[in-house]
């Protein structure tokens, strides 16, 4: 049976990973490893616990003793890594804690890789996962493709831009069979509320403002987060070795016209007058290096493997909204943060 490590497998995009790959592989052990911060919430996998082929194991990507023991003893053959910190914001408050887990915790998984292996490359996989904010800042024309220079201008942006290089030169020096994303900003369901589109919804529900930085202008193109679980199925098992794919939308919505869109599905959903969710949009201070516009070009992605995105944004969107609505458990969960409750009593124990 061959053993798969997916880090930071509780959070957003990652428990839609393992999710995906505990269904449809049977014949795969997905070793799910989070250090269950903040963002790390099992509640998302609860559907999954009790798979015959699906482990959870807490743990630090930072502990280089704990990652070469846990490669190991569970005799890891790939690992799809994920496990970052990712907001922003955070990064700028902290930017040392991002240089930890997303610099130096990635090269303890590199390096843990590469003495289990022992330089034998051919049945086993490092597939890194990362983001466009490495690219910087589009104009107003123009696409980040896979031969976009890196010019990041945030401590997480910057620190995930490093550990990129860290994993191409591990394929360069080592001759390790290493593979890379970039996506665009992810939305779906289990999103963390930091984030602008689960933290608007749950403050248009709750009537308090939804902040908008500066004028709402900055452009993103958003990503089902389920289309980017497919991709990641498909350039895990179909990827050559060394390859960098970007992973996008085609989706390109300002700030302030998407949270436009939002209260509109907002307001149908929870029976308002037509524009009521939108007075409370409150405009911010901007963010300190705020990137204008990111756009992702996937056409080598459809190209050689024939992945394109499977909604359009509004249905994407609608479906979203739908989902934390009816889900306001594991919202009331995360935002009191009980959700660390649950692994005491899952796991404590054992």
């Amino acid at each position: 049976m061959k053993k798969i490590l997916i880090t930071g497998g509780a959070g957003f995009i990652g428990s839609h990973v393992v999710r995906r790959f505990v269904n449809n592989y049977p014949n795969y052990q997905i070793i799910n490893l989070d250090k269950l911060t903040y963002a790390g919430n099992l509640l998302n996998l609860k559907d999954i616990e009790q798979s015959p082929n699906y482990k959870f194991i807490k743990g630090d990507i930072v502990d280089a003793a704990f990652i070469d023991q846990l490669f190991s003893k569970e005799q890891i053959d790939s690992v799809i890594h994920l496990a970052a910190e990712s907001h922003v914001d955070r990064s700028i408050s902290n930017p040392l804690e991002f240089v930890m887990t997303n610099v130096v915790g990635t090269v303890n998984l590199l390096n843990a890789a590469r003495h289990q292996w022992k330089s034998e490359y051919s049945n086993h996989r490092f597939y890194h996962v990362s983001t466009d904010e490495v690219y910087g800042s589009l104009g107003e024309t123009g696409l980040f493709t896979e031969q976009t220079a890196y010019d990041p201008h945030s401590p997480y942006s910057a620190s995930k831009a490093s550990s990129d290089h860290f994993v191409r030169s591990y394929h360069d020096t080592y001759g390790m069979d290493a593979v890379i994303s970039n996506c665009s900003n992810n939305y779906g369901s289990f999103h963390f509320p930091e984030k602008l589109i689960p933290l608007s919804i749950n403050n248009i529900k709750n009537n308090l403002p939804i902040p908008v930085y500066g004028k709402g202008e900055n452009i993103r193109d958003w990503l089902w987060v389920e289309d980017h679980a497919r991709a990641i199925d498909l350039i895990f098992h179909q990827a050559p070795a060394g390859t960098t794919y970007n992973i996008g939308g085609h989706n390109e919505w300002t700030n302030i016209d998407l949270i436009r869109l939002l209260c509109k599905i907002m307001d149908q959903k929870l029976g308002r007058e037509p524009g009521a969710s939108a007075k409370l949009i409150t405009f911010v201070t901007d963010r300190a290096g705020h990137d204008l516009r990111y756009a992702i070009d996937s056409s080598k992605l459809q190209a050689d493997l024939g992945w394109k995105p499977s909604l359009q944004f509004e249905e994407g969107l609608e479906k979203t909204v739908d989902w934390f609505l009816n889900n306001e458990d594991w919202l009331q969960s995360v935002t009191s943060g009980n959700y660390q409750s649950y692994y005491n009593d899952q796991y404590g124990k054992r």
